[in-house]
């Protein structure tokens, strides 16, 4: 059988790497795509690839692009009138001025998960046998194609799509995703080849190689190209680029303004020019994308072009843009900077009044520790809300008013008042439903919405949650989140066929994320889908394999399925993760003890008090098997810390057990007296009946005992658990006796 694996080649210029993937035994090549984001910043690779890819697909396989729009349209922009957008949010659909909200950091992860898999339906599509996928240049990729392709070599099966990343021999962090980073999976998931040699020859000279150095747009690894470019005098060179970013126009390719255009732009003759609008544009779009590695390089970039006397709106670009990537990505040391440069350059009271309200969310979410400010954040709010009272437009005063104090609502939130985020809230909504004509800011009036239903779920008003999170849905339908969101309301009140329903939304209108499966892994439980729950916790961890709930849940699950092997394998890799999880260790503990060894399940008990000193269901598992092992007193000091932190019927019930092995009879009928009164249980009627016994109360003990017969029949019929009715005749016997 054929050994397939993954390969990395390695080597400081292409031409080497070239050569050594030819003498590798690959399968035959599906797409050679390159990755440096000069060509096309973010998703280079991925966009080359799709644009090859999508047309004949949608012969192929038109559902797996159906299901997959969102991912190729944002990847892909070229493709927008050949793959429809079925998915549209508000967010999406926002124009700029009217854009309030941004997506998470973690979204072009999701975009990666699906991606991949739609990759992998397209390759199955296409019919026997193992192809090739070369990804060439990723140590210059934007990291939304490095996280791609790290995501793809550990979910692809390399016996259906073997893929090659070629890079030089140098550190991949400018190409890495912190959420899942390149080089740890070329490490774990590839054959590494490293190789060498010259850079390839090039016949051209001087002027001639500086050409091509520009016609390859600086995408050449050959150093001379570089240098016989840089020594071109300089009107010569940027007439160059000019030309070039002509040609590149005329194409029409929208992802080429993310890359190239660029590149030649500031390399052209009017760099304040072309460049700046170029670089503003594609902070903009990047920003709105979460493509925010991108809007920082950019940002960094615009600035070293223009200044707020010359470009004032440009100026403002490279500063509010990186400010929202740097608050996604929680790098926040860097944001205050930006802010405190504005105030001391603008005297603009827009820029204030943004700066006002960002300086506020910085200390209100984004800083920790002793970092985090509510009474500074109050400050600034306070001075955004004031500066947006100024506005002459009446509308527009209204929704920066609006706007501004639902921040400040944010900080009541924080600090303790609900109620006062609530009225906040109330009054924002009514005075823009009052003032805005209808669909006007409709994307952040669903925004405060939605933070209403959020407020009235975490004080427990879970009807009024469920009725705003139902309002934002019916404006925004195929926002994930909203579903998530309520799904996860409606499973707190037990309504969980509702809840499931929104979980399912949420799956169907999201590429993937781990979240929305766990909760629908969780209520499938709850209702009986043990198969179903299984399958979807093992696809939370193949979208996240360090997800230790996902790995906790589904251990449980298997234990419950008498799977143990499955489930032991689950813990210990949970605890690979998570060493000192108190819940793992303490399974860890339970399945050691189902198989007999009693003493590692007490080590691992042990473990996950060292842990959590405070875990109920370690102390008492600890307790059963000291009481398994005969010492009784042990299994009393246990199970009293278990029953004092969770008072939990069968921990009483088993520290009763012990009391009276300890000789505590009457201790033990009072636990067991709360027990009968608690659940009826015939087991705790017959313990009940022993204490009396031996407390020479045999009276009490036979009445006791002939009442629980007439209740559960136990006596009489003995069908639900004959042993234990076996058990209570003898004891009645003697007792009689």
């Amino acid at each position: 059988m054929a050994d397939h694996r993954h390969h990395w080649v390695r080597a400081p210029h292409r031409a080497a790497r070239t050569q050594a993937r030819a003498e590798l035994p690959l399968p035959p090549v599906l797409a050679v795509v390159g990755a440096d984001r000069r060509l096309r910043g973010p998703y280079t690779a991925v966009g080359t690839l799709l644009r090859a890819l999508v047309p004949d697909a949608l012969t192929r396989c038109p559902e797996a692009v159906r299901r997959h729009d969102v991912e190729i349209l944002t990847t892909a922009p070229e493709l927008r009138g050949v793959v429809p957008a079925t998915r549209e949010t508000l967010t999406s659909l926002a124009v700029p001025k009217e854009r309030t909200r941004y997506y998470s950091r973690l979204r072009t992860l999701r975009i990666a998960h699906g991606l991949a898999e739609f990759l992998t339906e397209y390759v199955r599509a296409l019919g026997p046998g193992p192809r090739t996928l070369v990804v060439e240049d990723a140590h210059r990729a934007d990291p939304t194609d490095g996280e791609f392709v790290a995501v793809l070599l550990r979910r692809m099966d390399p016996a259906l799509l073997t893929v090659v990343v070629g890079t030089d021999d140098g550190p991949l962090d400018a190409a890495s995703s912190p959420a899942e980073p390149l080089g740890p999976a070329l490490a774990a998931h590839c054959a590494r080849t490293d190789a060498g040699g010259p850079p390839e020859p090039a016949p051209e000279r001087g002027a001639d190689l500086a050409a091509r150095y520009v016609r390859e747009d600086g995408t050449t690894d050959d150093p001379r190209a570089a240098l016989a470019h840089a020594e071109l005098p300089a009107p010569q060179r940027r007439a160059l680029h000019d030309a070039r970013r002509r040609e590149l126009e005329a194409l029409d390719e929208p992802s080429l303004r993310l890359g190239a255009l660029i590149w030649h732009a500031e390399r052209g003759s009017d760099p304040a020019g072309p460049a700046a609008d170029l670089l503003r544009e594609a902070a903009n779009l990047c920003c709105d994308l979460g493509f925010y590695h991108a809007v920082l390089d950019y940002g960094e970039r615009g600035a070293a072009l223009v200044d707020h006397e010359t470009h004032p709106v440009h100026w403002w670009t490279f500063i509010a843009k990186p400010t929202t990537a740097l608050a996604a990505l929680e790098r926040t040391d860097g944001i205050l900077p930006y802010y405190e440069e504005a105030r001391a350059t603008s005297t603009d009271p827009d820029i204030h009044l943004q700066c006002a309200y960002g300086t506020a969310m910085l200390y209100t979410r984004f800083l920790t520790g002793e970092r985090r400010d509510y009474r500074l954040a109050r400050g600034w709010i306070n001075t955004a809300i004031a500066l947006a009272g100024q506005h002459p437009d009446p509308a527009e005063r209204a929704f920066r008013t609006a706007f501004n104090r639902n921040g400040l609502a944010l900080i009541e939130v924080r600090e303790g008042r609900p109620e006062a985020a609530l009225a906040l809230l109330d009054a924002c909504i009514a005075h823009l439903d009052e003032v805005l004509a209808p669909g006007s800011h409709a994307l952040h009036r669903s925004v405060l919405v939605h933070n209403r239903a959020q407020v009235h779920a975490g004080l427990g008003r879970h009807e009024d949650a469920v009725a705003d999170y139902s309002a934002v849905i019916a404006v925004d339908p195929n926002y994930a989140e909203y579903h998530f969101d309520r799904g996860i309301v409606l499973r707190r009140t037990g309504r969980l066929d509702e809840a499931l329903a929104d979980f399912e939304a949420a799956v169907r209108l999201s590429p993937p994320f781990p979240e929305a499966y766990y909760n629908r892994a969780d209520v499938r439980a709850e209702l009986g889908d043990v198969k179903g729950a299984v399958d979807d916790f093992g696809y939370v961890l193949e979208l996240d394999p360090a997800f230790v709930d996902a790995r906790l849940n589904r251990a449980s699950l298997l234990a419950e399925l008498d799977e143990t092997a499955a489930a032991r394998q689950d813990v210990e890799a949970g605890l690979a993760v998570a060493p000192d999880h108190p819940e793992l260790l303490a399974l860890k503990a339970q399945l050691l003890a189902a198989e007999g060894e009693d003493e590692q399940a007490a080590a691992a008990c042990s473990a996950a008090l060292t842990a959590d000193p405070e875990f109920a269901p370690a102390w008492a598992l600890r307790g059963q098997l000291s009481y398994a092992a005969g010492d009784p007193a042990a299994a009393a000091a246990d199970l009293e810390r278990a029953v004092a932190l969770d008072d939990d019927p069968g921990m009483r019930f088993n520290l009763a057990v012990a009391y009276q092995d300890c000789d505590r009879d009457a201790e033990a009928v009072t636990l067991l007296d709360a027990v009968i009164a608690e659940t009826g249980d015939h087991a705790a009627h017959l313990q009940r009946a022993k204490s009396l016994s031996r407390l020479a109360r045999a009276a009490n003990a036979e009445t006791g005992l002939l009442l629980a017969a007439v209740t559960d029949l136990v006596l009489a019929a003995g069908a639900e658990d004959p042993e234990l009715a076996d058990e209570a005749g003898r004891l009645l016997a003697d007792l009689r006796n």
